[in-house]
């Protein structure tokens, strides 16, 4: 599978421009791994701490909020905008499949407070469910939910087993499917094999596929603009090519919310003329986003000691662990189809961690000082009692 060093992106409309704020995050991927492909969902990112921050409160609902760039606003009008943006952006385009789905998954040994029930279910659509953690077929049963809603795109967002599951609290998922057509379908009997330009001067083969007319143009003296428009023309990928192949750094460092309207705005009508060639690829892309929220400022969510989610359960008790996120897309002829879920990990605040040896294990038996290994074995059968 060819991996281009390019990121590219399926943009979407939204109705309050504040949702598409998300710059930060994206490029700080891309800058920390500048020889790797990424694939990032800021929409599905910012569900799940959206459904997240209603159990926030004082401090940690202040992070989370300016995290999520919502400028001092109430949550009343936070889920209002999470709302609109839902009605907007499922069935927006009958030629394209868009569908976006949330869960919140808890632990059956506490029960969430009815605001934040009535909250994540209203404005969005959340299936709430309770679910025993120590169950060793409990992340089989979440994970079944992804592969549904991702149409077997992500096989698993929850590690299976789960480690020390007595302290999981609660896990908020959202889940994002699209499936789209272009417009004016390239022609497969056009495709064939190029040379993709590598940062460090070297190529590497991939399939191109080639056409003329049926795009958007535009750009600047540093790089080139287009955009594809898929089925009715709601949707669309936006393609960003700087004209030098060391450009990709530069460009996504300066790119903030002004230089991407600009850019958008600065496309041109459709030239019947223009020709494009442009790679095939399939991409999967996995990472956990601590890092990423806690530069943000977000860093006290994740702190035991001082998150304050209070309005979970009533008192100040879980914290998030891990927010994580795997993607998937593919781009051919016909059209994208792409995927994303993230997950927000809660554990509670508790002692210090139960470990379970409670599947085949490796052990040994050795002296400190020398390091000398006496024994050493491998448990794979149930142990028989002494």
């Amino acid at each position: 599978m060819s991996r281009p060093s390019h990121s590219f992106a399926v943009t979407l409309p939204t109705r309050r421009s504040f949702l598409n704020k998300r710059w930060s995050h994206p490029i700080g991927f891309i800058e920390t791994h500048p020889d790797r492909s990424h694939f990032i969902s800021p929409l599905s990112a910012s569900m799940a701490l959206g459904m997240t921050m209603n159990g926030a409160d004082g401090s940690t609902f202040d992070a989370m909020r300016r995290t999520l760039r919502f400028d001092g606003l109430p949550q009343e009008e936070i889920n209002a905008a999470y709302r609109g943006l839902l009605d907007l952006l499922v069935d927006l385009d009958p030629r394209v499949t868009f569908q976006v789905a949330n869960s919140v998954w808890h632990t059956d040994r506490l029960t969430p407070l009815r605001p934040f029930v009535e909250a994540v279910r209203e404005s969005f659509d959340a299936q709430v469910e309770p679910i025993d953690f120590l169950d060793p077929g409990a992340p089989s049963v979440i994970n079944r939910w992804v592969r549904q809603r991702t149409r077997d795109r992500i096989d698993e967002i929850v590690p299976d087993p789960l480690m020390n599951p007595d302290q999981v609290v609660m896990y908020l998922l959202n889940a994002i499917y699209f499936n789209g057509d272009w417009t004016d379908r390239f022609d497969r009997a056009e495709t064939r094999d190029g040379d993709f330009h590598l940062a460090d001067g070297s190529t590497a083969p991939v399939r191109y596929m080639h056409r003329t007319g049926g795009f958007r143009m535009g750009g600047t003296a540093d790089y080139t603009v287009v955009d594809l428009p898929y089925g009715g023309k709601a949707f669309s990928m936006t393609v960003v090519v700087p004209r030098d192949p060391t450009g990709l750094i530069p460009l996504v460092r300066e790119m903030d919310e002004n230089r991407w309207n600009r850019l958008v705005e600065g496309l041109g009508a459709e030239h019947p003329d223009a020709g494009l060639v442009l790679p095939r690829f399939t991409l999967e892309w996995e990472s956990a986003l601590n890092r990423a929220l806690d530069a943000l400022g977000m860093e006290v969510a994740f702190d035991p000691r001082e998150a304050d989610f209070s309005r979970l359960f009533g008192d100040r008790g879980p914290f998030i662990s891990q927010v994580k996120q795997k993607t998937f897309v593919r781009v051919d002829e016909e059209g994208t189809e792409a995927a994303a879920v993230t997950s927000v990990e809660m554990r509670a605040v508790s002692g210090p961690p139960t470990i379970r040896v409670d599947r085949p294990f490796f052990f040994a038996i050795r002296e400190g000082l020398s390091g000398t290994i006496l024994f050493m074995g491998a448990i794979s059968e149930a142990p028989e009692d002494p």
